[in-house]
C-alpha cells in the first residue's frame, strides 16, 4: 500500500523513543509499552492513517474536537498568517490584540444574548479551574463570601487538573489525587442503569430533587454552583430524561445557586444547536468552553460569563487576581476565529441539525434498535451511545460489561473505525462535516466490531 505520508523512522523505533519518555492518560504505562502505541502520522477529512500506512475512521472526532476534521487549509493558513503578524503577546499589562478581540466579537453573536464576557483558558481542565474562583469571587463581591461549595455529579467529567477532577464524579481519579475542600456531588441521570421501576420522567426529577436535598443539608447560604455536562461526555455520553433539567433550573434559581454547564464537548455544534444546552431548554449562568472552539487545531478554552455575573465582577469587584500567560492567545485566537466562521458561514451546524445528524440516529436506530447485545440507544445531532445489555428487558447489564465493551472498542479499530468505550457504552461523535455515506461506513464498521462482541458474549 502506498503511504500518503512516509514516516521518517520505523514504527518500532517511534514506539521504543514514546516508552522512554511518555506517560500516556489513562491506561497501565507498563503494558502500553509492552503492546506498543498505534503511532499516528496524518489526517485528513474524517480520515487518520497510522505509520504501518492502515487507514482509520475516526468516530470520535480526536476527543470530541475536530468539528471540522482533519486538514483544513483554512485553519493552517489562519495560523500561519497570525504568526507572520503577531506569534504571541499577553493579555497582561493593559494589552489587548486584534485576534481575540475579533473572535469574542463572533463567540458572543453566536452566544445567547445573556452571555457577555469570557476568560480565555487552555483547555476544558483550566476553564473548570477558573470557574472555581471565578464563582467564589462572585459571591464574595455580592457580600456573601461563605458562598463557596461546589456541587457536581458522580460519573461526572470537568478535567484532569485537582480541582477539576474533584468537581468531576469520577473516584477513580479521586483516588489519584485526592479532593479539595468545598465540593460536593450527587447522583448521574443514568435511568438505564439506576432507574430501577421508575419512567424516565420519573427517574431525572428524582436526580434533580436530590440537588435541592444536597443544598438543604449543606445550606444554601453556603453553596455556591451546581456544575454538570448537558449530556454526560466521558461518563458514557448519558442524555438525561427530559424532565431533568428543568427541574434543575428551578432549584438553582430559587435557592440563588448559580448553574454551570460544562460545554466542553457539547459546544460548537455537537448537538446540532451551537450549545447543547440550547439543544436541553436551559439557561445556565457560565460555560466552560473548549475543543470544538478550535477544531482541536490548538489549545484554547474558556469561561463564558453571564451578564449579571460580569457586571458585579467588573463594576464592583476591583482586581481580578487571575491570569494565564497563554490566555486568548493570537495564534489559537485566529484559528478559532477561522473555526467559527467556517461552522457558521457554511452552515455546518444547520447542516447537522437539520440533515447530517438526523441521518446518523436513523441509521444507528436501523442497524441496532433490534440487536441482542443493544437495550439502548441514546443521542443527537453527530453523537450517539450504544448500551450493552445482558437482558434487554430487565436492563440487566453484564457485569463484565467494561471488558467487553474495550473488546468491541478493539475489534473497532481492527476494522478501520475509532469508537470509544466507557462503562458498558460504545461511544462516538464523528467530525461535523461528515457526510452521509462516511456516516454510513461508520456504523457499518461498528456493527462488525458490535456483532463481533455479541458473538463472545454469547449473545449471536
Amino acid at each position: 500500500m502506498n503511504l500518503p505520508f512516509e514516516p521518517k523512522r520505523q514504527t518500532q523505533d517511534y514506539q521504543k523513543s514514546d516508552a522512554a519518555h511518555h506517560i500516556h492518560a489513562f491506561v497501565d504505562q507498563k503494558a502500553l509499552n509492552a503492546e506498543g502505541p498505534r503511532v499516528m502520522v496524518r489526517g485528513e477529512g474524517l480520515y487518520l492513517w497510522d505509520s504501518e500506512g492502515k487507514r482509520y475512521l475516526d468516530g470520535m472526532s480526536g476527543l470530541w474536537c475536530t468539528q471540522l476534521g482533519y486538514g483544513r487549509k483554512d485553519l493552517t493558513a489562519a495560523a500561519a498568517a497570525q504568526m507572520d503578524q503577531l506569534a504571541y503577546y499577553n493579555m497582561f499589562f493593559h494589552t489587548t490584540h486584534p485576534a481575540v478581540i475579533e473572535l469574542s466579537e463572533l463567540l458572543f453573536s453566536l452566544l445567547p444574548g445573556h452571555y457577555s464576557h469570557v476568560i480565555y483558558t487552555n483547555s476544558g481542565s483550566e476553564a473548570n479551574e477558573v470557574l472555581i474562583r471565578t464563582v467564589r469571587r462572585y459571591w464574595q463581591v455580592l457580600g456573601k463570601p461563605q458562598k463557596k461549595i461546589m456541587i457536581g455529579r458522580w460519573n461526572g467529567y470537568h478535567g484532569s487538573t485537582l480541582a477539576a477532577s474533584a468537581l468531576g464524579g469520577m473516584k477513580f481519579m479521586h483516588e489519584m489525587g485526592g479532593l479539595i475542600p468545598d465540593v460536593a456531588h450527587i447522583d448521574e441521570p443514568y435511568w438505564y442503569a439506576q432507574g430501577g421501576e421508575l419512567t424516565p420522567a420519573e427517574f431525572g426529577r428524582r436526580c434533580a430533587l436530590q440537588l435541592e436535598e444536597k443544598i438543604l443539608e449543606l445550606g444554601a447560604e453556603n453553596v455556591a454552583g451546581f456544575i454538570a455536562e448537558p449530556f454526560q461526555g466521558a461518563g458514557g455520553m448519558i442524555f438525561p430524561p427530559d424532565s431533568y433539567w428543568p427541574e434543575i433550573q428551578r432549584i438553582c434559581r430559587q435557592y440563588d445557586v448559580l448553574l454551570c454547564a460544562d460545554e466542553v464537548i457539547g459546544g460548537f455544534g455537537r448537538t446540532g444547536e451551537w450549545f447543547a444546552h440550547q439543544y436541553f431548554g436551559f439557561e445556565p449562568d457560565t460555560l466552560s468552553i473548549a475543543k470544538g472552539l478550535t477544531s482541536g487545531y490548538l489549545p484554547m478554552g474558556g469561561l463564558v460569563l453571564s451578564k449579571r455575573m460580569a457586571e458585579a465582577l467588573v463594576e464592583r469587584g476591583g482586581v481580578f487576581a487571575h491570569g494565564l500567560t497563554y490566555s486568548g492567545h493570537p495564534v489559537a485566537a485566529a484559528v478559532a476565529l477561522a473555526n467559527l466562521k467556517a461552522l457558521r458561514d457554511e452552515g455546518i451546524v444547520r447542516q447537522v441539525k437539520e440533515d447530517t445528524g438526523p441521518y446518523l440516529q436513523k441509521i444507528l436506530h436501523e442497524a441496532f434498535g433490534n440487536h441482542p447485545l443493544i437495550g439502548e440507544i441514546q443521542g443527537t445531532g453527530m453523537l450517539a451511545a450504544l448500551q450493552f445489555a445482558e437482558d434487554k428487558g430487565t436492563r440487566k447489564r453484564f457485569a463484565n460489561e467494561n471488558d467487553l465493551a474495550w473488546q468491541c472498542r478493539t475489534f473497532g479499530f481492527e476494522q478501520g473505525v475509532i469508537i470509544r468505550s466507557t462503562l458498558g457504552r460504545m461511544i462516538m461523535a464523528p467530525a461535523l462535516v461528515a457526510s452521509r455515506a462516511e456516516l454510513d461506513e461508520l456504523v457499518d464498521k461498528t456493527r462488525i466490531a458490535v456483532d463481533r462482541t455479541a458473538r463472545i458474549a454469547g449473545k449471536l
